[in-house]
């Protein structure tokens, strides 16, 4: 694996400022990558202020452990961020939390290494996982799992209309041999494609829907709001930036079911709403997009979105 590649943070000061950084607040970056949010929080924090950042990638968490070095406020764990509450249970701040922020997907360094296997762009190793060193390789899933199955997750998670006929074209090209290569993949992807999109690869959503697929995202990502929200001190702000349509789906869904609360679940001629039944959220603004300049400068940031909410309860 090779750290030589710069990574530009989408959304920076937006997400930092939508955090509402107290000097001495407690945060959590759980998406830490090189550092570009976590940095700009330490500026924004005091003295007495902490901060603990959560990655898979154990080259962003060597990145994070020379920052940690530098600076005694920071902390930098190898964990995925759905494991959030168990590390601040531990830690003791459990519910002291004053805000959590969640930059999701593919880093840059992971996409432009070609060694992580990641891009259909840059030939490498099929391997996919944010941490090689845990869980199912795409290599070994593409090598076994059932036509059926690699349809559903190409469909499923990269929301791919031929997942059907681009499975089949992958079954057919293993038993003849193995795929051990992005290229390989991506040629066979291609090719069983019918319908390419204008100005997009034919097998950017196959291969986004394995590398969800391959690290569990969608899964992490609804545990770790679940987390976040427990976490929290009441006042706490969640920011998350989404870059893909089915993650940006869930976590709208989790902010706005929880600043709804439940009392549509009670009778309609209760005189009072217990508490348990009352919002625990408070969405702050409307959802806020990369601005002409960032897209100028970093064009993977056109597909974020981010979304801030404070927790009331």
């Amino acid at each position: 694996m090779n750290s030589n590649f710069s990574h530009i943070t989408v959304l920076l000061g937006e997400a930092v400022e939508g955090l509402a950084v107290r000097a001495d607040g407690c945060y959590i970056d759980g998406t830490f990558g090189r550092g570009g949010h976590s940095r700009l929080i330490l500026q924004t924090l005091g003295a007495e202020g902490r901060l603990l950042g959560f990655d898979k990638d154990p080259l962003a968490i060597a990145t994070g452990n020379a920052l940690a070095a530098d600076d005694g406020r920071f902390v930098v764990v190898q964990r995925s961020f759905a494991e959030l509450a168990e590390e601040a249970a531990v830690r003791g701040i459990d519910g002291k939390i004053s805000g959590i922020l969640l930059d999701l997907g593919v880093s840059s360094p992971q996409l432009d290494d070609a060694e992580r296997g990641f891009s259909f762009l840059n030939d490498g190793p099929l391997d996919m996982r944010m941490d090689p060193d845990r869980g199912v390789s795409a290599a070994q899933f593409i090598a076994t799992a059932s036509e059926e199955e690699i349809a559903r997750v190409f469909k499923e998670y990269g929301e791919e209309r031929f997942a059907k006929r681009m499975a089949r074209a992958v079954v057919q090209r293993r038993s003849e041999q193995a795929f051990e290569r992005t290229a390989d993949l991506a040629q066979v992807l291609t090719v069983a494609n019918p319908a390419w999109e204008k100005g997009k690869n034919p097998a950017t959503r196959a291969f986004q829907g394995l590398r969800i697929y391959i690290n569990n995202e969608l899964g992490d990502l609804e545990r770790g709001l679940d987390a976040a929200l427990e976490s929290l001190e009441v006042g706490g702000r969640l920011v998350v930036i989404s870059f893909h349509s089915l993650e940006d789906r869930i976590v709208k869904q989790f902010m706005r079911k929880h600043a709804k609360g439940e009392a549509d679940k009670l009778p309609r001629d209760l005189p009072i709403i217990p508490k348990a039944f009352e919002p625990r959220l408070k969405l702050i603004g409307k959802p806020v997009f990369a601005s002409e300049a960032e897209l100028k400068a970093n064009p993977r940031s056109r597909s974020a979105v981010m979304r801030i909410a404070e927790k009331v309860r």
